[in-house]
């Protein structure tokens, strides 16, 4: 679908381009646009990596342990129905830590082992359950401490205070969570109820 929605985003720009004789623009733009691409790639790999070695450095601390720790009786309230003891614990704990340290990048592959570790509990094959829900919820709104990639990608496109965005994220990411939690909460009570009529 997302391959279909980009053919049809270049074909627009193509024929608004003939339409309004500006079709000679569009090689020269497309070469432009990607040698930006390249460029911002390459910026953006140094803070990255910068980041990244400081997360490995706040790891070897035990500082990530410390969040695992802090946030597990967060953690057992929103997942009432997963077991304490449980694995499926452990990966949201490391899903929720990279949410908040904003590494964007890192919370794929450990929302995709959460979810992994949350389907062993689901007896419905073919369904999510209501944990899994909440953490795709939580994850797609996932309130950010330090939001690291947005600080990254706005330091390597120029920006002259790169960091000056985090008032912000901790605002809009907060409300979108509670939102999100509470909304889940809502509808587990609404379509449960229903469900088990």
């Amino acid at each position: 679908m997302i391959n279909l929605i980009w053919v049809l985003l270049l074909a627009g720009g193509i024929v608004v381009a003939g339409l309004n004789g500006r079709i000679d623009r569009i090689t020269p733009s497309a070469i432009a646009a990607a040698e930006m691409a390249v460029n911002l790639s390459f910026k953006l790999m140094g803070v990255m990596c910068l980041w990244l070695g400081i997360m490995k450095i706040a790891e070897a601390a035990g500082i990530i342990r410390l969040f695992a720790r802090l946030l597990g009786p967060v953690i057992r309230l929103v997942f009432p129905s997963v077991p304490r003891q449980h694995p499926a614990i452990g990966a949201i704990v490391m899903t929720v830590s990279a949410n908040l340290l904003g590494l964007g990048n890192a919370v794929t592959p450990l929302g995709i082992k959460a979810m992994q570790e949350l389907q062993t509990l689901n007896r419905e094959r073919e369904t999510a359950s209501e944990a899994m829900c909440t953490l795709l919820a939580l994850c797609t709104t996932g309130f950010t401490l330090i939001p690291a990639t947005v600080i990254a990608l706005r330091a390597a496109a120029g920006s002259v205070a790169p960091a000056e965005i985090v008032g912000a994220t901790w605002l809009v990411s907060f409300m979108a969570t509670a939102t999100v939690l509470t909304l889940d909460r809502i509808c587990r009570r609404l379509f449960g109820a229903r469900s088990r009529r």
